[in-house]
C-alpha cells in the first residue's frame, strides 16, 4: 500500500484532512453535490460516454480489453474468473451504472471532464468511488495495480490541485474505496477541468471500476441541535401545537459569513427559509399542521456567494417527524342474530387492539366471534396506534337479537292419501312452510296438509327481530288402493281358458278376485277362468294400513258355438251398424272373408275379431246380398253362408 502526498492549503480555519490515508477529505460541513456523476442507471449495457470524456474506446460487452471501457450495472466471469463478478453500482443499486476500464498498455488519461459554474474563491471537495476488480490470484498473483492520478486544472491548463492514489491493492473480495481531496477556486474563475490519469501499465492487471464523481462545496464545520432534545429527530403525533428552536455553530473559516435556514418537506427540494437568516431559528407548528416529515439545515457560505447554492455548505439535517393520527373507518355485521357469527372490521395502516363486553379482547384488523350470544350485545371499543405512537380511539354498538325457537308438535305422521292433517307450529311471530305442496298456506302456524305424495315440509319461524329458526315435519302419504279387473272377456266352450288381466295399485295392500269358482287361483292378477255360463269377476284390493278397499268388475262371456248375424244396417243412426260376430273373441285362429257378387273380396280379418262396417277401402257398399266364408281353424270346420246390407 503506498501513501499520498501531504498537501498544505492555507485557510481561515482547520476544516479538511489532510493525513497519509486513501483520501483527503473535507472535514468541515459539505454543500450539496453540485456535480454527481453517476453513469446513470438501467439496463445493459449503458450508453457510451462523450468523446471529450475519455479517450479510451466503448464497448457494450461487460468485459473490456485493454485500452477500452464499457458502462455496465454488473458483469461477471471476465477473463476466466480473473476480475471480480460486480452485482450493483457502489451504493448496491442493481441497476445502477458503473464506467469499467481496462487500462491502456502504456500510461494515459481516460476521463476528462469541464466542470462549469463554480463560486470563485470557493473550497470544494472532489470525490470518487474506485475498485481495483483484479482479483488477488490473477497475474500469478503479481497484477499491475491502478495508479491514478487526479487533477483539477484552470481552463488554460494552469494546475489548481492534484492528488494521487498510489497503487490501489487488490482485494479479496469486490471492495469500493472513495478518494478525493479539496481545492479552492482562484478570484474570477468558475469554470475548472478535471483529468483522471492512468499511471501504470496495462496488459495483465491495472483492471478498475468508477463511480459516483461528485464536486460538493466545503466549509467550516457547522453543527446543529434541537433545543432540549438530544437528538436530531423529534417525532409527535399531529394535532397538537409544537414549537422547536434549532441552533447551529459555526467554526471559524469564513471571512464574513451569511446563514440561511432551509426546509425540506417528504424528502423535497430544499427551500429557504424567509427571514431566517441568522444561526439559530424557532419553528412553529400549529394544530392543524399536517402530518409529514419536516427536515431543516443551516446553510452558510461567504456573504457575497450566498444567493448561489453552488457555494454554499450546511449542517447536517434535523427532522422534525409529525405522525398521522390513524384514519379509521370501523365496521360490524350487526344488527344480528343471537348464533351467528360477529364480525368486527377496522380499515387503515395502524396496530388494532379491540376490547368490548364480557372482558372481550382481540387484535387485528377484523376479528370474529362465534356462535354469538345476546350478552355480547353491547359497545366494543378500538385503539389505534401507528408505528410512530400516534393513537386513535372509535368505538361501535353492537346488538345481538334474540332467535326464536321453532317447535312442531309432531315430527312425523301418517295419513291415508286424500285425508289432511294439521300442522302446528309455535315460537315466533311469523311463519313459512316450504315446500307449499298440499298446504292449505304456506303463512299461518297451522295449515292443514293433504300431499299426495310424501313429503317433509319445513317451517321458518321468525320473530319480530327478523331473526329466524327452522323445525322438520315428515308427512307419510299412504296410498289408497285402486283395482282394474281389465276388459271383458269372451269364452269358447271347449276352447284354451281365458286369461283375466287385472292390475292394481296403493301401498301395503291386498287383493283377490270372486267368486273363486272356475279359476286357477283367486289371489294372482291374472288367472285363467273356464266358466260354464257368462259370469262376473270382481277384483278386490284391500289397503293394510286401513286406507280403504276399492273392487272392480269384467264380465266374461261364454259361447257354445259360434251364431253370424245375417243382416245388418250401416245407415250410422247407431243401431246395428256393423256385422260383428261375438263369438269370435273366444277363438284364437280363425279367418273372416266377405264377397260381393262379383267375388271380389271387400272385407276379410284373420284372429281379430274386427266388425264390418259395410265399407271397401273406405266406399259403402251397395245394398245387397254378400257371401261370408268363415274358417273356424281352432275347431277344424268352415262355416258359409249370405249377410244382406240394408240401407
Amino acid at each position: 500500500m503506498g501513501f499520498v502526498r501531504r498537501i498544505s492549503v492555507l485557510t481561515a480555519g482547520l476544516f479538511f484532512l489532510s493525513l497519509n490515508v486513501y483520501a483527503q477529505l473535507c472535514q468541515g460541513s459539505l454543500g450539496d453535490p453540485i456535480v454527481n456523476i453517476t453513469f446513470g442507471a438501467g439496463s445493459n449495457p449503458g450508453s457510451s460516454l462523450t468523446a471529450a470524456t475519455t479517450a479510451y474506446q466503448y464497448v457494450s460487452n461487460d468485459c473490456p480489453n485493454d485500452g477500452f471501457y464499457t458502462v455496465r450495472n454488473n458483469t461477471g466471469n471476465c477473463f476466466g474468473g480473473t476480475w471480480h463478478s460486480l452485482t450493483a453500482d457502489h451504493t448496491g443499486d442493481a441497476n445502477g451504472y458503473f464506467m469499467l476500464i481496462n487500462a491502456s498498455v502504456q500510461p494515459s488519461a481516460f476521463y476528462l471532464d469541464t466542470v462549469r459554474g463554480l463560486c470563485s474563491s470557493t473550497t470544494y471537495e472532489f470525490a470518487a468511488w474506485v475498485m481495483n476488480v483484479l482479483r488477488p490470484f490473477a497475474c500469478n498473483a503479481n497484477g499491475n495495480q491502478p495508479n491514478l492520478t487526479f487533477s483539477i486544472e484552470k481552463k488554460d491548463g494552469s494546475l489548481l490541485q492534484t492528488y494521487n492514489t498510489n497503487n490501489i491493492p487488490t482485494q479479496g473480495s469486490p471492495n469500493w474505496q472513495q478518494f478525493g481531496f479539496f481545492f479552492t477556486t482562484p478570484p474570477g474563475v468558475s469554470d475548472i477541468v478535471l483529468r483522471i490519469y492512468n499511471n501504470s501499465l496495462g496488459g495483465c492487471g491495472n483492471d478498475l471500476a468508477l463511480d459516483d464523481i461528485t464536486f460538493r462545496p466545503c466549509g467550516p464545520q457547522i453543527q446543529s441541535a434541537i433545543s432540549g432534545y438530544p437528538s436530531a429527530t423529534v417525532s409527535y403525533c399531529a394535532g397538537t401545537a409544537r414549537s422547536f428552536t434549532f441552533t447551529s455553530t459555526v467554526s471559524a473559516g469564513f471571512n464574513n459569513p451569511s446563514f440561511q435556514w432551509q426546509q425540506s418537506i417528504n424528502a423535497g427540494l430544499w427551500t429557504d427559509i424567509p427571514a431566517a437568516t441568522t444561526t439559530s431559528f424557532i419553528k412553529n407548528f400549529p394544530s392543524s399542521t399536517i402530518a409529514g416529515i419536516y427536515t431543516y439545515r443551516l446553510s452558510a457560505a461567504e456573504a457575497g456567494n450566498m444567493g448561489s447554492a453552488k457555494c454554499r455548505v450546511a449542517s447536517a439535517a434535523m427532522t422534525i417527524d409529525i405522525g398521522a393520527i390513524p384514519v379509521t373507518m370501523i365496521k360490524s355485521n350487526t344488527p344480528l342474530c343471537e348464533g351467528a357469527t360477529l364480525l368486527l372490521s377496522v380499515s387503515g395502516n395502524a396496530q388494532y387492539q379491540w376490547t368490548g363486553v364480557n372482558n372481550f379482547s382481540a387484535s387485528g384488523t377484523t376479528v370474529s366471534i362465534n356462535n354469538a350470544q345476546t350478552s355480547q350485545s353491547g359497545k366494543y371499543y378500538l385503539l389505534a396506534t401507528t408505528a410512530a405512537g400516534c393513537i386513535y380511539q372509535d368505538s361501535i354498538m353492537v346488538n345481538i337479537n334474540p332467535s326464536p325457537v321453532a317447535n312442531i308438535t309432531f315430527s312425523a305422521t301418517t295419513i291415508c292419501e286424500g285425508d289432511k292433517i294439521q300442522l302446528v307450529s309455535s315460537g315466533g311471530t311469523a311463519y313459512q312452510w316450504i315446500p307449499a305442496t298440499g298446504l292449505s298456506s304456506t303463512v299461518i302456524s297451522g295449515p292443514f296438509a293433504s300431499p299426495a305424495d310424501t313429503v317433509q315440509y319445513m317451517v321458518i319461524v321468525s320473530n319480530q327481530f327478523a331473526c329466524s329458526d327452522t323445525e322438520l315435519v315428515l308427512v307419510n302419504v299412504i296410498q289408497r288402493p285402486r283395482a282394474d279387473a281389465g276388459p271383458d272377456k269372451t269364452f269358447f266352450l271347449g276352447s284354451n281358458p281365458v286369461l283375466l288381466s287385472g292390475n292394481v295399485s296403493g301401498q301395503n295392500i291386498s287383493y283377490s278376485w270372486s267368486p273363486a269358482i272356475n279359476i286357477t287361483t283367486a289371489l294372482s292378477l291374472q288367472p285363467s277362468v273356464t266358466p260354464p255360463a257368462d259370469i262376473d269377476y270382481i277384483l278386490t284390493v284391500k289397503s293394510n294400513a286401513g286406507c280403504g278397499i276399492a273392487a272392480d268388475t269384467m264380465h266374461v262371456f261364454v259361447y257354445k258355438d259360434v251364431l253370424v248375424p245375417t243382416a245388418f244396417t250401416p245407415n250410422g243412426d247407431g243401431v246395428n251398424d256393423t256385422w260383428h260376430i261375438p263369438a269370435l273373441s273366444g277363438l284364437s285362429t280363425f279367418e273372416v272373408s266377405v264377397f260381393n257378387r262379383y267375388g271380389e273380396i271387400v272385407f276379410q280379418t284373420k284372429n281379430t275379431n274386427l266388425p264390418w262396417d259395410g265399407k271397401f277401402k273406405g266406399i259403402p257398399q251397395a245394398t245387397g246380398v254378400y257371401v261370408y266364408f268363415i274358417n273356424l281353424i281352432q275347431q277344424s270346420r268352415i262355416l258359409k253362408g249370405t249377410l244382406l246390407i240394408i240401407r
